[in-house]
Formats: C-alpha cells, structure tokens, sequence
C-alpha cells in the first residue's frame, strides 16, 4: 500500500473518531440539557400553581374535590392535584421522574413532577407533566443531522486529505521514480536536483545522488579495470600461442610433448574467448559501437541458424521458425547479430537431443516482440535471477561454456533499449521474451 494512502487513511479513520466522540458526547449532553430544561420548567410550573392556589379560587375548588386536573389542548402538559393521606411537613420534597400518562385516550411520555402540599389542614399531591415528545423529535433530528455531518466531512476530509498527501509527497514519487526507478545504468543517472520544500526529501535526494557518484565511480574503475587488463593480456597470449605453435612445427617433437602443448594451445583459446567476451561487454557499456544500421530480424535470424546448422545436426534438434512479419529494426547489426548467436548457441547447449526450438513473433502496444523457446532442461528461478550474471555457469558438463553468453545479451539489449525476460521452469524448456524498443 502506498504512503499516500496509508497517509490518507490514517486522517480519515482519526476524525472519524473525533466526530464520532462528538456526536455521541453532544447526543448524551443534550438529553441532559433538555431533561434539565424540563425540569426547571416545572418547577416554573409549580411555583406558579401555587401563587393561583392563594390568589384565585382554586383553593376552595380543592376543598369540594378530592382531584383536579388541567392540561392545555395539545395535551403537552398538565396538572394533577389529588388528596391523599396527611403527613408531617418535613415530607414536602420535590421528586422528579419519567413515565407514561393517558389524557382522554392518548398515551405519551412525560417528565413528571411530584410534591406535596397541605392546604386548610388537608394533604395533596400535585403532579406537573410535560411530554418528552419534543426532546426525542430533537434528538432524532440531531441523530440525522450528525450522520449527514459525518458523511459530509468523511468525504470532505477523504478528499482533501488525498489531495494534500498527493502534493506533499510528490516530491518524493518523482524522487524515487526519476532517481530509482528509471535508473538502469549508473552512467545515466540524471543529477538535477528535485524541486520540493520539504527538508527530509531535499536530504533524501542529495543523499542518493551523493551515493550514485560514488557508484558511478567505483563502476567506471572496474570497467576501466578490466578492459586494460582485457586488452592487455591479448597481447602475451598472442605471443605465448605463436611460440606453441611453432614449437608444434618441430619434428623432434615427442607424442607427449605435443599433447601438452596442445592442452596448453586449448587454454591459451579458452583464456581469450573469455578475455573477448569481457572487452565486448565493457565495449558495449562503454557505448563504443554505433547503431545506425537498418537490421532485418528475419533475415538475421535464419542466417544465425545457418551457421549454427551442424550443433543443430548433431542433438538432431528441430529448428522451428514461425517468424510472421518482416520486421526491421535500428541497430548495431554485428551485436544484434551476436545476441541472437549467443540465445540460439544457449537454447542447442540445453536442449536435449531431438528436441525443439522456435522462433515466433507479434507486435505489442506499438512495439516488436520476439521469442526464442526451446524444450531443454529449463531453468529454477534461483538460476533464472542469476542467469545474466558473469561466469554464471549451469552444470551441462561442456568445458566450452564460460558463463559470458547471456551476459554479454544483457549488455547488448540495454545498447539498444530492449527488454528482455526469462520464463522458465525445470524440465520444461525456456522461452525467452525480446521487446524491442518502439521506433520513432
């Protein structure tokens, strides 16, 4: 999961919880805010009834009745005086509390009031009611209204968080994918500094770039390394295998001396296909070849099975060539040349005897792809994630092999922007996936 999005996340789940909080905090003060209300409203009430008793008629109403009761025409509140047994005036205490009441037939919820009161030697109690209907409808609305506030600012808050994250961390997508992603060779990487204001990606930036110029270094060194050394070992085994050579021209020679001199001839050979394959590659890292030739793959292709016609004979392997369009392509024709030599060599080295290869290809998003399978021995994916290293070597067995085959591909497709995969498993045969670059 990107850091955006986790980001994101992170502030949508925590105001969730804020807002949520809040609404269940709001939602439980304001039924205690309203019962409070209430309650003194009551006691208003109260209060009130009592300057009636001693200022109106009221009074003598309760001598000739034993109960009285009065509410309004909406039935949101009333009055309910009843005489009940006497008691000592110390009981005279206010109680509040909640329950159901009939008035003419309608059931509702009220916040009720009870005291009692003595009047001309008599006791009463007197009951205040008033509904709850409103503090529920309240509440209700509140309840809507929270929800559709939560829903509001979940969306508001999703949106400018993704936003927000999305500019900030910018910076650090361009960093990672110009400085890290895009980077395939050292010699490429590209120094400008991104733009952001943000300290920590300003340092992160200067610190790749910093390491990058001592990786660039350190691989020049070992490119500048072994292409003197390649160059300058040619020399003495030159020398050293015309002076072989020649001593084999000698017919005093004996039949042992000549076998060692041969073995010694044949890792003389054995020396310099190495030391060449190095130089092509560091040749070709070092862009040292042009490629401005106009390269026909079909044509190149039967060419290379031509020459590789008697390795073909020998395993009595079936050359397939299912090649449907006469692509060409902008390119060194000799490398290009050599990286097709060096996949068909591969795919007869591990092939067992009568076994296949084909050839076929098909364009994909604008680009030309070609793919070499074959039905050898195949590879682990331990071997697949090495196969491109140097001297990286599989147990087939054949002194001939170096290691230096698809190494020597491998610098060969990045010259010209190929990509090239490997998809292989064990006893199953490889296929090998050529994606030529789009041409402009």
């Amino acid at each position: 999961m990107k850091l955006q999005i986790k980001l994101t996340l992170y502030n949508t789940l925590t105001k969730v919880a804020v807002i949520v909080f809040s609404g269940i905090l709001i939602y439980l003060s304001l039924e205690r805010i309203s019962y409070h209300h209430i309650s003194v409203r009551l006691q208003n009430k109260k209060r009130e009834f009592f300057r009636e008793l001693s200022s109106t008629g009221l009074s003598s109403v309760l001598e000739q009745q034993k109960f009285y009761a009065d509410y309004n025409i909406l039935k949101d509140d009333y009055i309910q005086v009843k005489q009940i047994a006497s008691m000592p005036a110390s009981a005279i205490v206010d109680t509040f509390s909640t329950g159901q009441r009939t008035i003419e037939g309608t059931t509702d919820t009220y916040r009720i009031l009870r005291c009692r009161f003595n009047n001309k030697n008599k006791t009463y109690q007197l009951e205040v009611g008033n509904t709850l209907d409103a503090v529920e409808d309240l509440k209700s609305t509140i309840q809507g209204y929270t929800l559709i506030i939560l829903g509001v600012a979940l969306t508001l808050s999703l949106l400018s968080d993704m936003f927000f994250t999305k500019y900030l961390l910018s910076p650090l997508y361009r960093i990672i994918d110009k400085k890290l992603i895009r980077v395939n060779d050292p010699l490429n990487f590209d120094y400008e500094k991104v733009a952001t204001t943000t300290d920590d990606f300003s340092l992160l930036d200067d610190s790749i770039s910093s390491l990058m110029k001592k990786i660039t270094g350190m691989f020049m060194l070992e490119k500048q390394f072994i292409a003197n050394v390649s160059h300058e070992l040619l020399t003495p085994i030159s020398i050293i295998s015309s002076r072989l050579e020649n001593m084999l021209s000698h017919e005093t020679l004996s039949e042992d001396a000549e076998n060692k001199i041969f073995a010694s001839l044949k890792t003389l050979n054995r020396l310099k296909s190495i030391i060449n394959g190095l130089l092509l590659i560091s040749q070709v890292e070092n862009n040292q070849f042009n490629k401005n030739d106009k390269v026909n793959i079909a044509e190149l292709i039967a060419e290379t099975a031509e020459e590789l016609e008697d390795r073909l004979e020998d395993k009595e392997i079936t050359f397939q060539n299912d090649l449907k369009y006469a692509s060409q392509i902008t390119g060194n024709r000799a490398l290009i040349h050599t990286m097709l030599f060096n996949l068909f060599n591969n795919a007869i080295k591990y092939n067992y005897k009568s076994g296949t290869i084909k050839v076929k290809d098909r364009w994909a998003d604008g680009r030309y792809s070609l793919v070499i399978s074959d039905s050898g021995i195949g590879m682990n994916q331990q071997q697949i994630d090495n196969a491109f290293n140097r001297f990286e070597k599989f147990d087939t067995g054949e002194p001939e092999s170096f290691g230096l085959g698809l190494a020597i591909v491998k610098s060969i497709t990045i010259f010209h922007g190929i990509d090239i995969t490997i998809h292989s498993a064990k006893d199953k045969g490889t296929a090998i996936n050529l994606l030529f670059k789009a041409e402009s």
